[in-house]
């Protein structure tokens, strides 16, 4: 008999009791997680067993067939690096490094190569001839070729980058070596293969021997087969034993991985909604590690002082949490004036925020930039920061020629209220902590508001998130990497069923030529003068009103090592257990 009935007992009620102001659960199912064993095994002769946590429940155990059904679904992309490789890996200071390839592509090892009529090529050497998949089946570049066939198929319905349109041919002349021709520069062509945290380009390996004829046969069905669940065959540390959906997935450490046999024998990944559970199971022993974000560094705080048996680190670089307005047709219209934007983003004291919500260890977004990040000291200049600044705001509203009512709040000038809809979804925890806070400093200079927190029902409805009337909270990938998910041709409208990455539908043509500059633009200097260019539209023009960069914590047992806070799983074949 599974574990989770036999723990229930002991930490539901002990979840209320630990974290009392914890928020509530998010609108994935929840409950207790699973377990195989109270503890991890570590002694002389026994199996090395590890349980870690992600707060999220992926349907399906990849991130584009995942993204597909329900939009972004924390905790997938350590999923996808526990289960399956790339040629390379983003390790946890965001660099590529190779995996199933000898090297990464690059100008300076020849394996990229810009041509004169602005074409390119990129090259691929895997590591070794005598890669296998899960099942003991080779893994070949004809697998790599059969997934880019896959992701190029709009009738698959994955999710993926447009880049891939601009792979005109796929070469395989041995069963070790991929050579992709291109029809113009793509920056991130590097990165194609690559397992990434928060990434809408990168192709997963598939395993034609077990795919291709479904897919030829019907690409439509594609997302739906069953490898993508309980069958799922993988080339990473560890290999699928038991998928039981909203629940639970059991591993194996996977004797033939590129990089070595895992240290850890046997792997639980439970799928919890409720950080108070998640908490409590920590503190019981049941759970040993948790390996992603939207567990916020305020519950990690809170839990650590706690929690003798393991350690929180905080954890960086999984985006920032924004103002995001909508152009078209906001409502009020004066949404769509900058002076207006810049009124509102004035009147927020974001270092406050960082410091009741974030616990301190977070920085103000002035831009998608985060600091730390390699770009960040290229466009620093041209970045457009503007600063708390409540009389500031005040005066530019009084300068919109807006007046102020009996009760002291702004109203536009055929007299009615300002009071623009704040919408987040729920269970969010920290969306749901940001929209009463700033809500809160508007109305410190007169702004009022309406807060919408809408749930599950609607949570996937594209046309109802596209065409709110004025801003959602929501977090949203930071980084140069995400400049993309603001072109024109990106923006959710009625004729393509509301599906684009362009969250504002701000559209502006001078913005696409840079956007368009930028992803072809290979030597990096001038690519970071071309990104500080658009940096600097963006954030003049208060596309999106940018809060705080998010950090989130990671929770570890203090017998388990190896564990990189940023980034758990890219590096899962060194956990240990002491």
């Amino acid at each position: 008999m599974h574990g989770s009935a036999r723990r229930l007992g002991i930490i539901v009620a002990l979840a209320t009791v630990i974290l009392g102001c914890a928020s509530s659960p998010t609108d994935e199912p929840a409950g207790s997680p699973p377990a195989g064993s109270a503890a991890p095994t570590s002694g002389a002769g026994s199996p090395k067993r590890l349980i870690t946590v992600v707060r999220g429940n992926p349907f399906a155990l990849a991130p584009a067939v995942n993204e597909a059904g329900a939009g972004s679904v924390p905790g997938i992309d350590q999923v996808e690096m526990l289960l399956n490789a790339g040629l390379a890996a983003r390790d946890a200071h965001d660099a590529l490094q190779p995996r199933l390839a000898e090297a990464v592509p690059s100008l300076a090892n020849g394996l990229w190569q810009i041509n004169d009529d602005g074409t390119m090529q990129t090259t691929w050497h895997l590591k070794k001839p005598d890669l296998v998949w899960h099942n003991g089946q080779p893994f070949t570049t004809a697998d790599l070729a059969f997934a880019i066939r896959v992701m190029q198929e709009p009738r698959a319905g994955l999710v993926g980058s447009p880049a891939y349109k601009l792979i005109d041919r796929v070469e395989t002349p041995d069963p070790q070596t991929l050579t992709l021709y291109w029809s113009a520069p793509f920056i991130s062509a590097d990165a194609l293969f690559a397992t990434a945290k928060i990434s809408r380009l990168r192709i997963e390996p598939m395993p034609a021997h077990l795919l291709e004829a479904s897919f030829d046969q019907d690409p439509s069905s594609f997302s739906q087969l069953s490898y993508w669940t309980s069958d799922f065959v993988g080339l990473g540390p560890f290999k699928l034993t038991d998928f039981v959906p909203g629940s639970h997935f059991l591993a194996a450490a996977n004797d033939h991985y590129v990089l070595g046999r895992p240290k850890i024998d046997q792997l639980e990944v439970d799928f919890v909604a409720d950080p108070n559970t998640i908490a409590a199971n920590l503190l019981a022993g049941t759970i040993q590690m948790t390996m992603n974000d939207r567990l916020d560094i305020d519950w990690g705080v809170q839990l650590r002082d706690k929690w003798t048996a393991g350690t929180m680190s905080p954890t960086h670089g999984v985006g920032w949490v924004a103002l995001y307005p909508q152009f078209i047709d906001p409502s009020p219209a004066i949404i769509g004036d900058v002076r207006f934007r810049e009124a509102l983003l004035r009147a927020l004291d974001r270092q406050a925020l960082n410091e009741s919500i974030m616990a301190g260890m977070s920085s103000v977004g002035d831009s998608l930039i985060e600091p730390g990040q390699p770009e960040y000291a290229v466009v620093e200049p041209s970045i457009v920061k503007i600063p708390y600044d409540p009389t500031g705001a005040a005066q530019i509203l009084d300068g919109m020629g807006l007046s102020r009512g009996p009760d002291g709040m702004y109203r536009d000038t055929d007299g009615q209220p300002l009071a623009p809809e704040l919408r987040t979804r729920a269970g969010d925890d920290l969306q749901e902590k940001m929209v009463p806070a700033v809500a809160d400093f508007w109305k410190q200079v007169g702004i009022g508001s309406t807060q919408n927190i809408f749930g599950a029902q609607v949570a996937n409805d594209r046309q109802f998130r596209s065409t709110r009337p004025a801003f959602e909270v929501v977090r949203q990938p930071d980084g140069a990497d995400a400049l993309p998910e603001y072109l024109s041709n990106a923006t959710p409208l009625p004729q393509n069923n509301y599906v684009g990455t362009n969250r504002t539908r701000y559209q502006n043509p001078d913005l696409d030529a840079l956007i368009n500059r930028f992803v072809t633009t290979i030597p990096l200097d001038a690519r970071d003068q071309v990104l500080g260019q658009a940096i600097h539209l963006l954030t003049a023009n208060v596309v999106v009103l940018g809060l705080d960069f998010i950090v989130d914590a990671t929770m570890v047992d203090n017998r388990i090592s190896g564990v990189d806070a940023d980034n758990p799983a890219w590096n899962a074949q060194e956990w240990d257990i002491r």
